[in-house]
């Protein structure tokens, strides 16, 4: 369906622009008309256009429409009328243009899982099979209720992992800022004066003042071998499935933070296995969806594994246990929902431990980082300063007056 640039009027006369996707322009002024927009002017994107024009929808823009959603079900609100509510409610023009092509969809004949079919990065996989799941089986408003959860939760553990990683990146920002400081502007004048005294310097000074002068006379080296590095980590690991795979394996495999990465990676495959169970989607095709949440190649290779073990007969938990990725408390949490007919029970009670656990270490990391950074930090600067006055200290300590 192309996708048309627009120019519009509200109802106060204020302006409105944005992307919305058309049959042609006649169907975009009934599709703004029915967002109480009037069409001004509209031509049809470029490639280019389409790729950057559009603002991104937010995780938490997610949250607030399952669980507008499941409310407005749930008191009975028939799914156009819903779908109209969050519309003109929503406050972020692109996630209420993606809303109003649901409209028109439903409006057309659609199942609303057909109509979100039509914006895939919008509505992933996991998010379209639970909701043609809850159409099936007359809960789609138990499935929005349970997605809220879930997405809420995943939001709350993105959070977390940023609060993790911004306090380091600021810490190493000031490091780097203090160190280059140093180095391009005090060490260059002190070494002017450190030749003059005409005594032979330290390996440490010597060192410092090496790396001074090629930081001065080189710094775009600096930042462009950086930068052509991280490009080409960044090319290789889209272009190449193996290497992909390596990189994920190693991510694992880390000291400290790969035990908290496979973790995060347990409980949420868990949470999203356990929705996906409770809606009636069957375990095979569950399995198969979660190869995409997990993120990780090496995990997701895994399951595939017991995919194929479990279309060939044998039990969850074994085929599970076989794989070797899965750590024996998931394993025996497979087993004992199996023997209950509670697996999704006990698929959340996996997601619970590892979730407590995740937010648990997460908590030490952020107050064992803050005093482990300023040693690193004076420990950068104190050899700095050391390697440079220590010379001048020597000189003034043998002068005699």
């Amino acid at each position: 369906m192309p996708v048309f640039i627009y120019k519009a009027v509200n109802q106060d006369g204020k302006p409105a622009q944005g992307q919305m996707d058309a049959l042609n322009e006649i169907d975009l002024e009934l599709r703004l008309k029915r967002m109480g927009v009037d069409l001004i002017t509209a031509k049809e994107a470029s490639k280019r256009q389409k790729m950057f024009g559009g603002a991104k929808i937010k995780l938490e823009e997610l949250v607030a429409f399952a669980f507008q959603m499941g409310q407005l079900t749930r008191a009975g609100v028939p799914m156009l009328e819903a779908l109209a509510e969050l519309r003109d409610s929503t406050p972020n023009p692109s996630f209420r243009e993606v809303v109003s092509g649901l409209v028109s969809g439903v409006e057309g004949g659609q199942m609303l899982s057909q109509a979100m079919e039509e914006h895939p990065k919008v509505f992933t996989n996991v998010f379209l099979s639970l909701v043609r799941a809850g159409e099936q089986t007359g809960q789609l408003t138990e499935v929005f209720d349970n997605l809220a959860n879930t997405l809420q939760w995943q939001q709350e553990l993105i959070a977390k992992a940023k609060k993790l990683i911004a306090y380091p990146m600021f810490v190493l920002t000031v490091v780097l800022g203090a160190t280059t400081f140093l180095m391009t502007y005090l060490v260059p004048q002190m070494a002017v004066f450190l030749k003059n005294l005409g005594q032979t310097l330290p390996l440490q000074t010597r060192f410092v003042m090496a790396v001074s002068d090629a930081l001065v006379n080189y710094w775009w080296a600096f930042i462009l071998v950086p930068t052509i590095i991280g490009m080409s980590i960044v090319i290789t690991l889209k272009q190449s499935a193996s290497a992909r795979y390596k990189f994920d394996y190693l991510k694992l495999n880390l000291p400290i933070t790969g035990d908290i990465l496979k973790k995060i990676i347990m409980a949420r495959f868990a949470r999203y296995f356990a929705l996906m169970y409770q809606t009636g989607i069957p375990i095979l095709d569950a399995i198969k969806t979660c190869e995409g949440i997990v993120d990780n190649q090496v995990v997701a290779d895994s399951l595939s594994r017991a995919h194929q073990q479990i279309s060939g007969g044998e039990q969850m938990s074994e085929s599970f246990h076989g794989t070797g990725m899965f750590p024996p408390m998931v394993v025996r949490m497979i087993k004992m929902g199996e023997s209950t007919g509670a697996l999704d029970k006990s698929l959340l009670n996996v997601a619970y431990l590892y979730n407590r656990d995740v937010n648990d270490s997460i908590d030490k990391m952020l107050s064992l980082i803050e005093p482990a950074l300023t040693v690193v930090l004076g420990g950068i600067l104190g050899l700095i300063m050391f390697a440079v006055l220590g010379p001048v200290y020597d000189s003034f300590s043998k002068m005699h007056f």
